[in-house]
């Protein structure tokens, strides 16, 4: 008798934890879709300040001079001022191999030549669990080495990707203020911010990591860079609506912490490889677009801001067709 009201107490907790955990989920989804409502104003829109992430192949000996001139017919119709090519990675100690940039110095010269008002800078990065410590001095001194010398073959600035970083690294801040030694122009990737109160530890105790960064590391982060790109996509949601209420969002909270005179793009998915099925169709270019749109409109105008990419090699005409329609 007793074990028998035990299961049924116990049962009716289960209970109660489900239904307090689908009321949650159904607040957050009606949260991101009122994001998601009302019309865009005309003038929110690109303001030629976008960027993009570009693939190894560039920089290797894959792609030659001729690639860069199809490149430029491309470019040049867009708003893209900074590209972020893939230069790396690091070596788990932090090193820089020079054997996987061999081509970089090439194509910094045909990008001056055929491309000359984009920026290049080298895309460099690690995965920081269980691979990469930069909480080890002897590595963040490997990283710096290894971006002096790639930054004497030509290179704009340094985009930094590592991942995951979590909220409050004070060690990643370190590293961030003495890469300005080395260079005059520093950008990163950033994860999401926290979207909602509570949002950014009940994820990082599902995934055993930080998913969001909290409003005051991240502007820490923003504080000793010039630009911010912020990696808007593998959101989970799993409706266009919903994805468009979420970088909605997440545009408007980093309007509100990147400072006018530093540059804030928002990341938008030019790829078609979530691992996730729903995501490939609720993610998008067009989505990220008017996300961003309806964020710039609550806001007001802004200079230095604009869409990010990702990736080059990934993304297809449709891809690129939503970016030209929708934002510029």
């Amino acid at each position: 008798m007793i074990a028998r009201t035990v299961i049924r107490r116990g049962l009716r907790l289960l209970a109660l934890a489900l239904a307090v955990v689908v009321a949650l989920v159904g607040l957050l989804a009606a949260a991101l879709r009122l994001q998601f409502t009302g019309a865009p104003a005309a003038w929110a829109k690109s303001t030629g300040s976008d960027a993009l992430w570009m693939g190894h192949a560039w920089v290797d000996g894959r792609r030659t001079e001729r690639d860069v001139e199809r490149l430029a017919v491309r470019l040049r119709s867009t708003g893209i001022k900074d590209v972020y090519v893939h230069s790396g990675p690091f070596e788990w100690d932090g090193r820089l191999d020079p054997a996987k940039y061999p081509n970089a110095g090439n194509f910094i010269q045909w990008m001056r030549k055929h491309l000359p008002g984009i920026r290049v800078s080298a895309w460099l990065g690690q995965a920081v669990k269980d691979g990469l410590d930069l909480d080890d001095p002897k590595s963040r001194e490997n990283v710096l080495a290894g971006v002096a010398a790639i930054m004497k073959t030509g290179y704009d600035g340094i985009h930094y990707n590592f991942e995951p970083i979590g909220d409050g690294d004070t060690e990643f801040l370190d590293l961030l203020e003495r890469t300005r030694r080395h260079t005059r122009l520093l950008s990163a990737s950033s994860p999401q911010i926290e979207p909602y109160p509570a949002m950014r530890l009940t994820a990082r105790a599902i995934l055993g990591h930080d998913k969001y960064w909290s409003p005051g590391y991240f502007r820490q982060v923003v504080n000793r860079l010039d630009q911010v790109a912020i990696m808007t996509y593998d959101s989970f949601a799993p409706l266009q609506s919903l994805y468009g209420g979420y970088v909605a969002r997440q545009a408007g909270l980093a309007l509100d912490l990147v400072p006018p005179a530093k540059a804030l793009y928002i990341g938008a998915p030019a790829y078609h490889d979530h691992g996730v099925p729903w995501l490939d169709n609720a993610e998008s270019v067009a989505m990220a677009a008017e996300g961003t749109r309806l964020a710039l409109t609550a806001h007001g105008r802004r200079a230095f801001f604009g869409l990010a990419l990702y990736v080059d090699f990934a993304a297809t005409e449709e891809d690129w067709r939503e970016y030209m329609t929708r934002w510029r």
